[in-house]
């Protein structure tokens, strides 16, 4: 985490069980039940930032790819993909059902079909009520694994994905990405009564989790191709479709220590008391919105949205979800264009 954006500040929150259980359920049925949001939006099952910076993992090769997303005034913002999504009179945006706080169902709702809700979740809507309209009905959310999220984008199941996606060089190959929203870095976390320290020695002969298609599993195999790993961790064989599977394997006993976003890590944290995070960040990274690559004035309409945002609505919607378990934030990453 960067120490410039938010400095950790970590509160127990109960009911840890009950949230795994509910969040279990809801991947499980989610193609089941039908969910009607407090918005009238429909929801469907598709694949069924914490202390000072330590020593950077970064890919020489590609310095800077939150830097690569097009200006808003580059060029047209309501060409062919954003009036196919005005003519279908809704946004369709995959996200996160089981991501405490980025995008979750509240599992102390009454409800029996809790709404969707979050800090991804607040820009999903806002980006649809600024291109479709501010009106009922106008998203719909598909509930993506983390290793879907790109064929999701490239199959046409999705308009886009807003789903604590880090913008890396490989991921640029295959989809677009918006300008970043959100500044994090991958971090451990583990059981407080632990001997793991953070990303070194104190990992050896120890079962590491992390969610499959993740920035975090290319972050450990690069820090065990550089040394930085011990040898004897054990992480490439233990991934799962989504990342609140690992802190149910954390908490079961099935693996000692979790790899992920340390702005998911303290969530996590925040969930269950038992848990924390260990040592600091060891990589840099920004989430954005994905997008199909060759949509250039969608990409341009939600980086014009994204600048109005960061004004009026980011520094609200942190305070919400997030700055319980984040501490303060300094604002929202710093934009720059190709």
């Amino acid at each position: 985490m960067n120490a410039r954006r938010l400095r950790a500040s970590l509160k127990g929150w109960g009911g840890v069980g009950a949230m795994a259980v509910v969040c279990a359920l809801a991947a499980v049925f989610a193609l089941l039940l039908p969910v009607t949001q407090s918005r009238q939006t429909g929801t469907e099952d598709l694949g069924g930032q914490g202390t000072a910076k330590g020593d950077q993992i970064r890919a020489a090769k590609c310095p800077d790819p939150e830097k690569q997303s097009l200006s808003p005034s580059s060029g047209d913002q309501n060409g062919t993909a954003v009036q196919k999504i005005k003519d279908r009179g809704f946004l369709i945006v995959g996200v996160d059902q089981n991501s405490y706080r980025f995008g979750y169902r509240d599992p102390n709702s009454e409800s029996d079909d809790a709404e969707l809700e979050g800090f991804d979740i607040d820009l999903a809507h806002e980006i649809a009520d600024k291109i479709v309209g501010d009106r009922p009905g106008n998203i719909r959310f598909r509930a993506i694994p983390t290793d879907q999220r790109v064929p999701a984008i490239q199959d046409g199941k999705v308009d886009m994905v807003v789903r604590t996606m880090t913008i890396n060089c490989d991921r640029l190959k295959q989809v677009a990405f918006s300008s970043p929203y959100f500044e994090t870095g991958q971090q451990v976390l583990a059981p407080k009564k632990s001997d793991i320290t953070g990303l070194d020695k104190s990992l050896a002969d120890k079962r590491i989790c992390t969610a499959k298609g993740s920035t975090a599993w290319d972050a450990l195999d690069a820090a065990s191709k550089a040394g930085t790993l011990p040898a004897s961790a054990g992480f490439r064989d233990r991934t799962v479709p989504n990342q609140l599977d690992c802190l149910v394997r954390l908490q079961l006993g099935e693996a000692d220590a979790v790899v992920t976003d340390g702005a998911l890590a303290a969530s996590q944290a925040a969930q269950d008391p038992t848990v924390g995070l260990k040592g600091e960040p060891f990589t840099d990274e920004f989430y954005g919105v994905a997008m199909k690559k060759g949509a250039d004035d969608l990409v341009r309409r939600v980086n014009g949205i994204l600048v109005d945002y960061r004004k009026d609505g980011w520094q609200k919607s942190y305070d919400k979800w997030l700055a319980e378990s984040l501490g303060e934030s300094s604002g929202p990453p710093p934009v720059q264009y190709k």
